[in-house]
């Protein structure tokens, strides 16, 4: 069994900062993930705000969630149905960095003296603030802040707010601002998980044009076409300033140099609006008039009133969304970071989705996966379910692009893409993309669980059914009903969610997914039948289904072949996993991990080893499926080979060990999932967040140590709590109703905040509240 990583964070424990005290060049590239502020379309990477020498490490970036650029696919022998196009996330034009000067010295931490220097994420009220206390070389003090916010109720603006003062001196300081057009994205590395594909500048600049405080600049990506607009304008505290600006198209910039007087102990304040469209938000003709209506509108509010918006935005979040746990402030501090995260990261509006590193970073591209729907969405589900609807929107959107790769597949119906921005199959090796036809099951997972826990049969009409009948009539074409198997639906060549076993035939996780996709799908054909014949109708013609296909739904999924080994009395990972040898991975050095960096995939695939579970996933998923035996068993045999290569892997290892009674293996897994980034345990935060983690660390807590499961009438609970945690407390949204639970290490009650009243089962016991009524039960020691 792999022992998992520990680390010493550089990070100050608190509740509801993340807070670096000193300078830490050394960690600046990972530090620029963690310190990044976004909203869900607009992510700022949390560079330094100062120009700096080489010797210390910086990617500069900010993203645009959705807005992406092609790039050709090369493959020295390819082959029919390979993904020719690939989509990535861009880098756009850089806003956040300034040039300051004082009487002639440039202010760089790497010169002169740092007698203070703090960065702070104020996860209450969205903003990054940065206080320094400097020295120059000729001695002269001067005191700087910034603080930098990206608006959540304004998905297009941002600012940043500088403030300063000089201590011991009276003389003259510059700031030059720009807008640099000259972003780039990272090249492929060494490390498959990084690097964007795009070689070149992506960019033609079509407009740059400046007017006293206020620019702008239009940029066109080469090969997508897709073009972006950003507009900036600084408003200055003080009137007595000199100033010039200029743009220069050719060269993508545009600049701004502002200078004054500055006198000893008098604060200096510029803050700096921006703003960002693109083409897939706007008609290409009218980016740059919303880009100034954006501006103009905050400079309306001021700086002050959009830090207030901003507040109370994030202070409605909390208090649908914010999970309490007393007894170590670092997991405290840990969870919250991850749920702001997951806010800052995920699109809402319905073009674009949740990245496997938000907007922090340029790992994987900026794709999307199926992070979202299983480990990201519950959150939503159950705290934001109007976000988890625009989630589900995103998909319904690409669903064209599904249905055309699944006929370049020859296949009918929808195969969605293992990873994408927009819709296409970008990823370029088959084996562990186009192969883990999984996806389309889980997206139809998540479609299941929002409607049973919201209701929302209008949705299920209008954009669901359709894409689960797609979906359905996808697998019934995947596999075939085997002789060799006693006439069962047997489904070959695919990969399940461990990427460390490939090309498989009949794994079980996409088996018994499939038939939970075609029971599904027939339950929603009989439920519209029954509630609105005439919406059935309609989306029949709309897809030319028949009923003959959903009667063959219902008979494979009564048919479906469900691997099992009788003798070790586990679900068989596919029908050859378990006559592999099995690897002994404490015998494995720890620079070998993970081990698709450091083997062949080959070597990796002739054995009995998972990148994170497959199996116990499935179990997790569908544990009205299994027994408590069947969840030991299997957990008992698949933890030892498992490597958490997989950011993915320990927060299911930690639910299913809570469920076990395994409380200090469960802490463990927990700890590891939390912390991951905070503590850059995996040593590649550097790449961006780890989005699906935060979204497991969520259901560790919730689903793991607060006992939930969910199923079609009502919600269930048996909580139990590791040595180290004294309380537990969340709330969850279930068909329109509120819930709060708390937990301790000898009760936990469960009061019912907002509708009528609510089902719920404790350990199996059934009970009722109304609404303001709560119940307590005493836990077992």
């Amino acid at each position: 069994m792999r022992k998992l990583p520990k680390k010493q964070s550089i990070l100050l424990p608190d509740d509801w900062n993340i807070i670096e005290e000193g300078f830490h060049p050394q960690h600046n590239f990972m530090l620029e993930t963690i310190f990044t502020v976004a909203n869900g379309y607009l992510g700022l990477r949390g560079n330094l705000d100062e120009d700096f020498p080489d010797k210390c490490q910086s990617f500069k970036a900010t993203y645009i969630n959705g807005f992406y650029e092609e790039y050709d696919i090369t493959y020295p022998e390819g082959g029919y149905g390979f993904a020719k196009r690939g989509e990535a996330m861009v880098n756009v034009a850089d806003v956040k960095t300034f040039e300051i000067t004082i009487e002639g010295e440039k202010f760089n931490l790497f010169s002169g003296k740092i007698y203070k220097h703090i960065r702070k994420l104020d996860m209450k009220s969205g903003t990054v603030v940065r206080e320094i206390l400097w020295e120059s070389e000729r001695g002269r003090k001067i005191f700087i802040s910034f603080e930098r916010l990206a608006c959540f109720k304004r998905q297009h603006l941002g600012a940043i707010n500088i403030r300063i003062k000089p201590l011991n001196f009276s003389g003259r300081i510059k700031i030059v601002s720009k807008i640099d057009g000259n972003s780039s994205n990272l090249l492929e590395t060494e490390d498959v998980r990084v690097g964007s594909g795009i070689e070149k500048f992506p960019f033609e600049t079509s407009k740059a044009h400046c007017s006293e405080l206020k620019g702008f600049l239009m940029q066109k990506t080469k090969k997508s076409r897709l073009s972006y607009g950003c507009m900036a304008e600084h408003i200055l505290s003080f009137g007595d300033f000199q100033h010039k600006s200029f743009a220069d198209k050719e060269k993508n910039l545009v600049i701004f140099e502002i200078e004054f007087d500055a006198e000893k102990d008098m604060e200096y304040n510029l803050t700096k609006y921006f703003s960002y469209f693109t083409q897939r938000d706007v008609e290409e003709d009218l980016i740059e008039e919303r880009c100034a209506a954006e501006i103009l509108e905050a400079k309306k509010m001021g700086f002050e009133n959009l830090l207030k918006e901003q507040r109370e935005f994030l202070e409605t979040f909390w208090e649908n969304a914010d999970v309490v746990v007393k007894g170590d402030p670092k997991i405290q501090q840990a969870i919250r970071f991850s749920l702001f995260s997951l806010l800052q990261s995920t699109g809402r509006n319905g073009i674009s989705n949740i990245a496997a590193k938000g907007l922090t970073g340029e790992g994987y591209g900026g794709h999307y996966f199926w992070d979202s729907e299983i480990y990201i969405m519950p959150f939503f589900i159950y705290s934001q379910p109007e976000i988890a609807k625009m989630l589900l929107l995103y998909r319904y959107n690409i669903l064209d692009a599904a249905r055309k790769r699944a006929r370049e597949l020859h296949h009918r119906g929808a195969l969605y893409p293992w990873r994408t921005i927009a819709g296409k199959e970008c990823s370029a090796y088959f084996p562990a993309g186009t192969a883990q036809y999984h996806i389309n099951a889980d997206i139809v997972y998540a479609i299941k669980k929002y409607f049973e826990a919201t209701d929302d049969l209008e949705f299920i009409k209008n954009y669901g059914a359709e894409i689960v009948f797609e979906v359905a009539r996808f697998f019934s074409e995947l596999g075939h009903f085997s002789e060799a198997k006693g006439g069962k639906f047997c489904i070959f060549c695919v990969t399940g969610p461990d990427e460390y076993t490939a090309l498989v035939d009949n794994n079980a996780y996409t088996n018994y997914m499939v038939k939970m996709t075609l029971e599904f799908a027939t339950e929603l054909y009989n439920l519209l039948k029954e509630k609105d014949s005439n919406a059935l109708e309609k989306l029949c013609r709309k897809i030319e289904l028949l009923k003959d296909e959903v009667l063959l739904w219902k008979n494979i999924a009564d048919n479906m072949y469900l691997p099992y080994n009788p003798e070790l009395k586990i679900i068989s990972q596919d029908d050859s996993f378990i006559y592999k040898k099995r690897l002994d991975l404490s015998k494995i050095p720890e620079n070998q991990f993970p081990l698709l960096l450091n083997w062949h995939y080959l070597d990796i695939y002739r054995y009995q080893v998972c990148k994170q579970p497959d199996v116990l996933l499935l179990i997790y998923l569908l544990r009205e499926n299994f027994t408590f035996e069947d969840l030991k068993n299997n957990y008992e045999y698949y933890e030892p080979i498992t490597t958490h290569d997989s950011s993915l892997s320990p927060a299911i290892f930690s639910i299913l060990a809570a469920e076990l009674g395994y409380l200090d293996k469960a802490y463990e897994y927990f700890v590891y999932t939390a912390r991951m980034d905070l503590d850059d345990l995996n040593d590649n935060t550097k790449d961006g967040i780890h989005a699906a983690c935060m979204g497991g660390a969520w259901q560790a807590l919730v689903f793991g140590f607060g006992g939930m499961r969910t199923n079609k009438d009502r919600l269930s609970f048996a909580p139990k709590l590791p040595q180290r945690l004294e309380c537990l407390s969340f709330k969850v949204r279930y068909k329109g109703k509120v819930l709060k639970v708390e937990i301790t290490k000898d009760k936990a009650s469960y009061t019912l905040l907002e509708g009528e009243s609510v089902q719920l089962s404790h350990y199996g016991s059934s009970f009722e509240l109304k609404r303001g009524q709560a119940k307590e039960f005493i836990l077992a020691n």
